[in-house]
């Protein structure tokens, strides 16, 4: 895909992690991106393993605008989601299309030991999610993220939403150090800039 043809999207380094080739899935994503008026900035890592995180998330918007953004760029992101969404056969097959993987969210410690072995499960591995954990304003972020990459020993990368100039940006890559809370204050404040259709991070 070349990025002169499509302008408001950036390369995809050959060991980052890709869906099956679907001419009409990134056709799909690239016009709803062009419709919207979105861009995709920065520089994706070259690397096959990591734990992808999105802020601010406070919309359901987001989601259109990320899973249209994955499919222009043909990657493969994964993303847990409860197992009993998955009961329902049709919806079940639509979350699998979209990169859901089901897990047992009823014990903490199982989703991260459970998101832990799914990245280093076989093929390469992007697992993402929303540190916030809602799409409300939270004083403090959920840690299962960090708990994931540290568990999973692959760094974080960084992914923002910026509502007013239609931007979804890819950040600096971090390593987990063993201070939590150093880590997760860094994170915090490197997201500070960017602002989401509803609100900030802070």
């Amino acid at each position: 895909m070349s990025t002169q043809k499509y302008p408001f999207l950036i390369p995809v380094p050959p060991q980052a992690p890709r869906v099956k080739p679907s001419g009409l899935a990134r056709w799909i994503g690239r016009t709803i991106l062009r419709i919207g008026g979105w861009r995709v900035v920065g520089e994706l890592p070259n690397i096959s393993r990591l734990v992808l995180i999105g802020a601010p998330h406070s919309s359901n918007w987001d989601g259109v605008w990320g899973f249209a953004a994955k499919a222009a760029l043909g990657l493969d992101i994964r993303v847990l989601g409860k197992d009993s969404l998955f009961r329902v056969p049709v919806l079940g097959w639509a979350l699998r299309g979209l990169g859901v993987i089901p897990v047992d969210r009823s014990r903490a410690s199982r989703v991260i030991e459970q998101a832990a072995a799914a990245i280093h499960a076989g093929e390469p591995f992007w697992y993402g999610l929303a540190p916030e954990g809602t799409r409300k304003r939270v004083e403090r972020w959920k840690t299962g993220f960090w708990k994931i990459a540290k568990a999973a020993n692959v760094p974080i990368q960084t992914l923002y939403f910026h509502y007013p100039d239609r931007i979804i940006g890819f950040g600096p890559l971090i390593e987990p150090s063993d201070d939590p809370d150093a880590d997760m204050a860094k994170i915090r404040a490197w997201y500070v800039p960017w602002m989401g259709k509803n609100r900030g991070t802070t």
